[in-house]
């Protein structure tokens, strides 16, 4: 098995698919890539076992076909160190030893048998799907950050994807904030739902934000396929019911608060400072058309307020929040304004961007209030 490639084109393509590969693996064989050469193209896949990563490309010239696995660090870390030069590869498929030859230099390492790689799951019944990779990339950025951590509530560290043929939803939540981020520009012929995993979509979230193609996605009840330039993800989708979201949607608020982003933002980063660090509790008091914003950390007698011009329509009100997750969400948001729904102060709140000008996008952020103390 031989070939010659760009030393710039193989790592590039290597490093867009290392992220699969976990720092301490159960099974050796997960720590290498695994290459086959066709005729007339180079396959590179990483897995995991649950998300699985190929990016194909075509060396400058090949023969003698075959398939092994290489060890993914010493490679990376051997290719970072070149410049945009040819590489040759000569693999001997009975000892299994790798001969890399670049300029002047010669690099030996061992290779692994390319049968004990794991097997890339079958596109079977699938469901086909043609989104657009920077709205797709925008719709798990808006959402990602939102998904919980918990191990034994495995449904919520995933993303929601509700399609129809009216629109497409991603809903993300911990059970102490949601994000419903909606597309009505996009739509599928059969209604569907299902839960797809967070590293996968980190993966191609990072990927995608670089592309402007079209993102062919597919789907089974076990598996999500995702195909774009040249590379193609598998993740197997998180088995579980999904909490129905809708219903902790509060859908009366009549306090309405309108502020602009930025000093909201800004302001809330600098009095979260003062916050006690394991609540990050902040307290908005909301009267007339001013908002009060206030923390404190009784422990080491810390303490701010600051106060902010508003446009609130509603009844005088006092709500705690947790000054991280507003961050999180206002960071999320681009527009320049705001609105902040309420009913009480033991309701959840309602985060919403006013005035956007994607007419096709509908995001809603949800925010659980935190007791305050009196």
């Amino acid at each position: 098995m031989k070939f010659i490639i760009s030393s710039t084109l193989l790592l590039k393509n290597l490093q867009a698919i290392l992220g699969v590969i976990n720092t301490n693996n159960t099974l050796p064989i997960l720590d290498d890539f695994h290459f086959e050469l066709t005729e007339d193209s180079l396959t590179i896949t990483a897995s995991d076992l649950e998300t699985t990563m190929r990016a194909t490309i075509t060396p400058d010239k090949s023969e003698e076909t075959g398939s092994i696995a290489i060890p993914a660090k010493i490679l990376v870390d051997t290719l970072k160190t070149f410049p945009d030069i040819p590489i040759a590869f000569s693999i001997n498929p009975v000892t299994l030893m790798i001969e890399i030859s670049a300029g002047e230099g010669k690099y030996k390492l061992s290779g692994h048998k390319s049968e004990e790689y794991p097997r890339t799951p079958l596109q079977e019944d699938t469901t086909a799907l043609t989104l657009d990779a920077r709205m797709m990339a925008q719709a798990v950025n808006k959402t990602l950050f939102a998904t919980g951590n918990d191990e034994l509530r495995l449904v919520l560290s995933g993303v929601f994807c509700e399609l129809s043929p009216d629109d497409v939803t991603f809903v993300a939540t911990d059970a102490h904030k949601l994000v419903r981020y909606k597309r009505t520009d996009l739509r599928s012929e059969e209604s569907a739902s299902f839960i797809l995993p967070k590293k996968p979509l980190n993966l191609l979230k990072n990927i995608l934000f670089s592309q402007e193609v079209p993102l062919s996605m597919e789907y089974n009840k076990t598996n999500a396929f995702f195909t774009f330039s040249n590379i193609h993800l598998i993740c197997r989708l998180i088995d579980g019911k999904y909490p129905n979201y809708d219903a902790v949607i509060p859908k009366e608020n009549p306090n309405k608060l309108t502020i602009d982003r930025v000093a909201l933002l800004t302001t809330i980063r600098r009095v979260s400072i003062f916050a006690n660090q394991s609540t990050h509790q902040i307290r908005f008091k909301v009267s007339g058309q001013e908002l009060v914003l206030s923390a404190e950390d009784i422990d080491f007698s810390n303490e701010a307020r600051e106060r902010l011009t508003c446009s609130y329509d509603g009844e005088d009100m006092e709500i705690g929040f947790n000054s991280k997750f507003l961050l999180e969400m206002l960071n999320n948001i681009e527009t320049e304004e705001v609105r902040l729904e309420m009913s009480a102060p033991n309701r959840a709140g309602i985060l919403t961007p006013v005035n956007s000008d994607n007419k096709d996008e509908d995001i809603l952020m949800l925010v659980m209030p935190v007791m305050l103390n009196k």
